[in-house]
């Protein structure tokens, strides 16, 4: 979230992603910490009573509860997260980055890389920010020649071993 917008306590987001839809169309929000994002314990939950464009890359939400600009403020710099159920179903062989976070990573020889830490949104594609055991940090291209197979239910991806991919910073 990135600021109050007018007097009645709407709020500015701004959106990543393929564009604004899913929020707008979500029905409630999530404000997390944003040091914990999606672990945050104790998000507070909002209805969303309308919405709209803003700025480039931002809309305006009217949150039930918050009913002028100094509540709005004070909630700058949260994390927006919607409920997964509020997200429409994408077509097979199609990924949100939420699903992919907390995944194991594994080399195609079955060596363990790390897990998956964040999704990282670039343009041509996205990339996997990837933790070791010893905390070393691994980026990996989502591309089908990097990243070869995806098992949701195993909570598991798999990487193609390519020079340069896998060794240390």
């Amino acid at each position: 979230m990135v600021g109050a917008h007018g007097l009645s306590g709407e709020i500015r987001v701004r959106v990543y992603g393929d564009g604004p839809d899913n929020l707008l169309e979500a029905g409630e929000i999530a404000l997390a910490d944003p040091e914990r994002g999606a672990e945050d314990p104790a998000p507070r939950h909002y209805e969303i009573e309308r919405g709209g464009a803003g700025r480039s890359s931002e809309v305006r939400l009217k949150l039930a509860g918050v009913a002028d600009r100094e509540a709005a403020a004070a909630l700058s710099g949260r994390l927006v997260t919607v409920p997964a159920t509020a997200l429409p179903e994408l077509p097979e062989d199609e990924f949100y980055g939420y699903q992919l976070v907390g995944c194991e990573v594994v080399t195609e020889a079955g060596d363990i890389v790390g897990r998956v830490q964040q999704v990282w949104e670039t343009g041509a594609h996205d990339v996997l920010m990837v933790r070791d055991e010893r905390g070393r940090r691994h980026l990996i291209p989502t591309a089908r020649e990097f990243l070869t197979d995806i098992n949701l239910t195993e909570g598991r991806l798999t990487v193609a071993t390519r020079p340069g991919l896998l060794e240390e910073d």
